[in-house]
């Protein structure tokens, strides 16, 4: 007798039509402390692929303070905030937080991710409708969805038709939330944020904003975007995550004091899951320290990053490496080269692999035309960012198809 096909056969063909498209990926592991130079398969390799903005994750203090909340805490929280989860240190770490984004209050998630999930959801519901911006990160997507809102993409960046979506939809729904990025994570550009909290003002929208690349490296004191683009103070809700210029792990939301003791009785992935680990909270406690106190760090990054831009500008002025289209408009860490196709960018991510160099070579689905994307840090070197232009100037062996 014939078997019958396994249920589980699908899992085979999808992972095969990944593979023929060029979108499959595989982890690629490190070792050792992550910096501007890291470990690959026994090699050091410049690293220009990390979200580690001010190069905190491998700084001694950050890992005292963890090592002394686990003495302290133990390594868990072993339970929910709201039973035997809650500690001093998470207070502690909301009280700052709020105080570098000058807003009454803030609440910390496990992930960023979950903090847009959760957040999205305690706002709006199926009466309500929810605006979002085509290059939202995902979470913000998902969060949309899950809330069960109508939820209508406006063009990217584009405070119009974001106008026009207000004007013809906005009065057929209770509440109205607007959803952006300040800093879009794979391209490196900012939203019109200014525009969108006037429009919001005018149609009686919420707005919620996802900071996660602009925390800790935009803004005077280090903010992030909402401070950047002159907008500290007004009426929104600000989302973003510990993992990336603080060098820790978890996320939060911060704005009003009322929103906060709803999201402590409504959002679900805060009150279903187990509190931040003390040593991820210290962590961050110290990095936003490090962030008032060195404002030196944030200088250094903006150098990195003009050094670069001019670098590759010339670069692609003069002999544009074979594949690379143009680099894409950035005003932040994130400088992206866009690229001809998907089998492209892995082949440069490879070429540069083997000369010492680790980028990501990002595709579809996660971005609409493949790109090299490059990330500086505070800690790189100006001859790192030599090297980098160095590995993809034409002079080299040029990747093939």
């Amino acid at each position: 007798m014939a078997l019958s096909p396994s249920p589980y056969d699908w899992i085979d063909q999808s992972l095969a039509t990944l593979h023929k498209a060029h979108w499959h990926r595989v982890v690629s592991p490190l070792d050792g402390l992550p910096g501007p130079v890291v470990t690959w398969a026994n090699q050091p390799m410049l690293n220009f692929a990390s979200n580690d903005y001010l190069g905190l994750a491998g700084d001694p203090r950050l890992a005292a303070a963890a090592i002394a909340a686990i003495r302290t805490y133990g390594t868990g929280s072993t339970g929910s905030r709201l039973l035997s989860g809650h500690r001093p240190i998470h207070r502690q770490l909301e009280s700052a937080i709020a105080d570098l984004k000058g807003t009454e209050d803030a609440i910390v998630f496990s992930s960023g991710y979950s903090a847009n999930l959760g957040t999205i959801s305690a706002l709006v519901g199926s009466r309500d409708l929810v605006l979002s911006d085509q290059y939202n990160h995902s979470s913000l997507i998902n969060g949309a969805r899950l809330s069960g809102a109508t939820v209508c993409t406006y063009a990217h960046g584009d405070s119009d038709d974001l106008r026009r979506h207000l004007e013809t939809q906005r009065q057929q729904y209770r509440r109205c939330l607007i959803l952006t990025d300040t800093v879009f994570s794979m391209d490196g550009d900012l939203c019109p944020l200014p525009e969108i909290l006037d429009l919001a003002d005018t149609h009686g929208a919420m707005v919620l904003v996802d900071e996660a690349h602009g925390t800790g490296v935009l803004g005077k004191t280090g903010a992030g975007a909402v401070e950047y683009l002159g907008c500290r103070g007004r009426s929104l809700i600000q989302v973003g995550t510990l993992s990336k210029a603080l060098g820790s792990l978890g996320g939060y939301v911060t704005g009003s004091a009322t929103l906060m003791d709803l999201l402590r009785n409504r959002a679900a992935s805060w009150i279903y899951t187990t509190g931040l680990s003390p040593a991820d909270t210290a962590a961050a406690l110290a990095a936003i320290q490090v962030i008032h106190t060195e404002p030196e760090r944030r200088a250094r990054l903006w150098q990195r990053v003009q050094q670069l831009s001019t670098e590759l500008d010339a670069l692609l002025a003069a002999a544009p490496p074979e594949g690379i289209r143009r680099r894409l408009p950035s005003e932040s860490p994130i400088v992206c080269l866009e690229v001809a196709d998907a089998a492209t960018a892995l082949a440069w991510g490879q070429h540069l692999r083997e000369v010492g160099v680790w980028v990501a070579a990002v595709r579809p689905p996660t971005v609409p035309t493949s790109r090299l994307r490059l990330t500086l840090m505070a800690t790189h070197e100006e001859t790192h960012i030599q090297r980098l232009v160095a590995a993809l100037a034409p002079g080299l062996a040029a990747p093939e198809d």
